[in-house]
């Protein structure tokens, strides 16, 4: 592919709006075009079960039993499904024999688009499609556009909260604590698409030992005095002393200072496009007796006992590797304890039906004792989801990025986000896995060249904005689609560009099941790369195009960006139309 230019002129577009990513929308039109996946899915359990009653086979299939895929190869076909391998066995037959029953039986009468049938390897059946599924996909992005296109209903309206970043309001959110905060985001984004009804919610840890350390750390610094080991020593500190004119206690100055650096902590977050639905307060659990209350029922289902001086839970009854402590010799409540009463809050008072919990990878000793909580509750455990955020690093060129708050050498995310953008700021932490250790250049994300994911991807975004305004110089209006022959679209840079397209609905519900955004920031770049690729190879608005291969072109470009607006929105960038 050639470099990447900033077009001198522009795409024909249509206005994207400012409706948001998750916002409730209707579905698509009735009668809507059903996915050839979905159609082919229904012909093959038809096939099998005409082969059943010709070789007297003891087999059925649902549609939703047949699993078909995309081979990775294109020589290979469109889609290939393993059908046959996966119930030659209970068939007491041959896979490829009945593979190759199934072929012949779908050959006599081929489904729609489909123009030929073959096995391959062990039992594969593989089909090859005519063009005109691809067009009629193409139809269908543009009748839904972007409120209707892509939208599965995987979710049925159930009701899931996503807990994130919910770090201590003991410093301003750093990299460490905040990176993973665009794949909560993110993930609320695609599960609303796919039929969930989402809450964001932050837990505010504002009470016990580091509040009282932050406010130790705070009133040395009110007096001048250095801050005692183990607190906080960041320049904020001594930010917030200035400003302090509350009484000489730890705890009140701790909720002082914890109070100001959270109205931080939003502000940045916001400018990152992250807003949630709910700040719900720890101290506030504590406060209202829900503690008590919880650890109550769990001593009513003899799950609790005394030791040391101590309260404690026997996670042990319920698989943990060793009991817990719920309460401390001190009477303080434990961390545990907080957020046993905090989830019986979500589920059994405020009713939802599945609680999401974006952790860092340091929290992992703490899930198996949470789920074990959540289980002596009566809550069923497979509610709760614990997803846990490996560790980044973060390099500048040859330089490491620190990540630590006490010593006061943290990198702030606002200085992220200052440096390389919002936009930037999220697609880079959108790229890698959640549960994968990864490693980010800041660096590459300031080059302007293909090398750098958001330039690649927003400049695909500005082209097709570029289009639109080379349409409008040369006075070249796009014509009613019933109008325009989208056969005409056959280049392999045009089919390819389809192709991508067709993906985006399984991409947005494989995205929305398997709790993985990331799948659609490998869409959203695969789709730039193909939009380039067209770009460079098929002349839109040149003098020597022929006008009808121009229209359905320019209406490829509009499909394109329908596409790049919904991932983009998915992923909660901008869209630019231009750069």
């Amino acid at each position: 592919m050639s470099d990447i230019v900033e077009p001198t002129s522009e795409p024909e577009t249509q206005p994207t709006g400012s409706r948001p990513a998750d916002a409730v929308l209707p579905p698509g039109p009735v009668g809507a075009h059903r996915p050839a996946k979905d159609l082919l899915a229904e012909a093959v359990a038809s096939a099998v079960g005409r082969v059943a009653a010709a070789e007297a086979l003891d087999i059925s299939l649902h549609p939703n039993d047949v699993h078909l895929e995309r081979p990775a190869r294109r020589e290979h076909g469109d889609w290939s499904t393993n059908v046959a391998m996966v119930t030659a066995k209970r068939a007491g037959t041959n896979p490829r024999a009945l593979a190759t029953a199934l072929v012949e039986t779908l050959t006599a009468d081929l489904p729609d688009h489909v123009v030929s049938v073959e096995v391959a390897g062990p039992g594969f059946v593989n089909f090859k499609m005519s063009d005109g599924w691809l067009h009629e996909a193409l139809n269908v992005v543009l009748a839904e556009g972007e409120e209707g296109y892509a939208r599965p209903d995987v979710g049925h309206g159930e009701k899931v909260q996503v807990e994130f970043i919910s770090a201590n309001p003991t410093g301003p959110i750093h990299v460490g604590n905040g990176w993973w905060g665009s794949y909560g985001d993110a993930l609320a984004r695609v599960l609303a698409r796919s039929g969930h009804v989402v809450t964001r919610e932050y837990y505010v840890n504002d009470t016990g030992g580091q509040i009282r350390t932050l406010g130790m750390s705070l009133l040395a610094r009110v007096r001048g005095e250095e801050v005692p080991e183990g607190g906080y020593r960041g320049q904020y500190v001594a930010d917030l002393a200035s400003s302090y004119d509350g009484p000489d206690d730890v705890t009140a100055a701790g909720r002082w200072a914890a109070e100001h650096i959270l109205g931080h902590i939003k502000a940045t977050l916001e400018s990152i496009g992250i807003i949630f639905d709910e700040w719900y307060s720890q101290a506030s659990i504590e406060e209202s007796g829900a503690v008590d209350e919880t650890i109550a029922l769990l001593a009513a289902k003899g799950l609790v006992f005394e030791e040391d001086g101590a309260t404690w839970f026997r996670a042990t009854a319920l698989g943990d590797t060793r009991d817990r402590v719920l309460r401390k010799a001190n009477g303080d409540a434990t961390y545990l304890a907080g957020d046993l009463a905090y989830h019986r809050n979500k589920f059994l008072v405020r009713g939802f039906d599945r609680v999401i919990d974006v952790f860092g990878a340091d929290h992992h000793g703490q899930v198996a004792s949470l789920v074990a909580g959540v289980e002596a509750m009566g809550i069923d455990p497979a509610r709760l989801e614990v997803r846990l955020g490996q560790m980044v690093s973060l390099v500048d060129g040859d330089e490491a990025v620190k990540m630590g708050k006490r010593a006061g050498n943290a990198i702030d995310l606002d200085a992220v986000i200052r440096d390389i953008g919002p936009d930037a700021t999220r697609i880079l932490s959108l790229m890698s896995s959640l549960d994968q250790a990864a490693t980010f250049d800041l660096a590459t994300v300031r080059e302007q060249s293909a090398d750098n994911p958001v330039f690649y991807v927003q400049m695909a975004s500005a082209r097709i904005g570029g289009v639109g305004r080379k349409a409008r110089e040369r006075a070249v209006v796009r014509a009613p689609l019933s109008d325009v022959d989208l056969t005409l679209l056959v280049h392999d840079r045009e089919l390819e560009l389809l192709r991508c397209l067709e993906e985006l609905p399984e991409v947005v519900e494989d995205a929305a099941v398997d709790r993985a955004p990331t799948k659609v920031t490998t869409w959203v770049r695969k789709l730039a790369s193909c939009f380039h690729g067209f770009y460079h190879d098929c002349p839109i608005l040149a003098d020597d195009v022929d006008p009808a291969v121009a229209q359905s072109r320019l209406w490829l470009v509009e499909g394109s960006r329908i596409g790049l607006a919904i991932g983009l929105g998915l992923l909660g960038v901008a869209a630019p139309e231009a750069m």
